[in-house]
């Protein structure tokens, strides 16, 4: 199975990994069950194999649940820990009704010693800011995190993107500000406190924004972009239909691309994705995935999934090489389309 490395080379990985968050939140909550995540927990790695921390990435965070992502990823990682490249976040909190950031350097440092806990790990392959605390200055925050690499408790240290993703396009013929400004102003700060080894960011197909300078910004220095959404949040699989609806919990009841005028504006998206998958007997979120790893050797798509057989079907999208005539079909599709627009 394929491998790519991020961080100047210094971590393998799966081509592509798996986004744990799903199983426990987020997502239609009625369909989150603990024995089926672990089996797809196992279906993943088996389909990507291991070797000394060189398999699939398994992408979580402590406030998924909160908590009981990791507890889950954990359950997987006491029998498995060398199959898989282990990947969590710190720096927000989860209330009932709101979600809070927190940098403090105490609190960063206490919070990483629950997630080795929790996932029944020595180790932490990736350990990533959530989100800058605004009340503390992110190099304070970024210094906590270097120590735990210094303490052999983290092997290396990524940033989630900032980015609204209701932003407004700029008008015809007029310019406005990137929409990952401010990350990058962020890794310009926290590189010269630390090595940066990969940037989360949201890219895909529907969502390609990453692609105008953030990316460039990676390759530039070596650092790996884990491409998160690659599959629109399920749009792309193609499995979702226009008006369907979703339960009250599930992060898309209130997405302005998923309401059902906007899901059937989008259509001609999931209809070029399935024309190009056809072409090399995949699924559309097969081309979906192989459109992402085709914007280089930097780039792991980090689709999420619940079910055994999603996360088996995304692994073998790294079998797929996308040729000129595809990317170019793939490039002349209408851009998504949202409530805003």
């Amino acid at each position: 199975m394929e491998r790519r490395t991020i961080g100047a080379g210094a971590l393998e990985v799966g081509a592509v990994g798996l986004g744990c968050m799903p199983m426990s939140w987020a997502y239609t909550g009625s369909r989150q069950r603990g024995e089926a995540s672990v089996r797809t927990l196992h279906a993943a790695l088996d389909a990507v194999g291991g070797g000394d921390g060189g398999g699939m990435l398994l992408d979580t965070a402590d406030m998924y649940g909160p908590f009981t992502n990791e507890l889950l990823i954990g359950r997987v990682l006491k029998e498995r820990r060398s199959d898989a490249f282990v990947s969590t976040k710190c720096g927000l909190l989860a209330g009932e009704q709101h979600i809070v950031a927190n940098g403090r350097p105490g609190y960063v440092k206490r919070a990483c010693d629950a997630s080795l806990r929790r996932l029944q790990t020595e180790t932490i392959d990736l350990y990533q800011l959530h989100r800058a605390d605004p009340e503390i200055p992110i190099e304070e925050t970024w210094g906590a995190m270097a120590e735990l690499v210094a303490a052999g408790k983290v092997r290396a240290l990524g940033l989630c993107a900032v980015g609204a993703r209701a932003q407004r396009r700029p008008a015809p013929g007029r310019t406005g500000p990137g929409r990952y400004d401010a990350t990058i102003r962020q890794l310009e700060r926290v590189q010269q406190v630390f090595p940066v080894s990969a940037v989360q960011a949201e890219l895909s197909v529907w969502s390609p924004e990453a692609l105008d300078t953030l990316l460039p910004w990676c390759v530039a220095r070596g650092v790996g972009l884990l491409a998160a959404m690659p599959l629109g949040n399920g749009f792309l699989t193609g499995t979702l239909k226009p008006g369907q609806g979703f339960e009250p919990d599930d992060l898309r009841a209130r997405h302005p691309r998923f309401t059902a005028e906007m899901m059937a504006a989008n259509q001609p998206l999931v209809v070029g994705l399935r024309r190009v998958a056809e072409r090399h007997g995949a699924t559309p979120a097969q081309a979906a995935l192989a459109w992402v790893l085709a914007q280089g050797r930097h780039v792991v798509p980090v689709p999420g999934a619940k079910r055994e057989r999603w996360a088996v079907e995304n692994a073998g999208a790294a079998a797929i090489r996308l040729t000129e005539r595809d990317l170019a079909e793939i490039a002349a599709l209408p851009p998504a389309l949202g409530s805003w627009d």
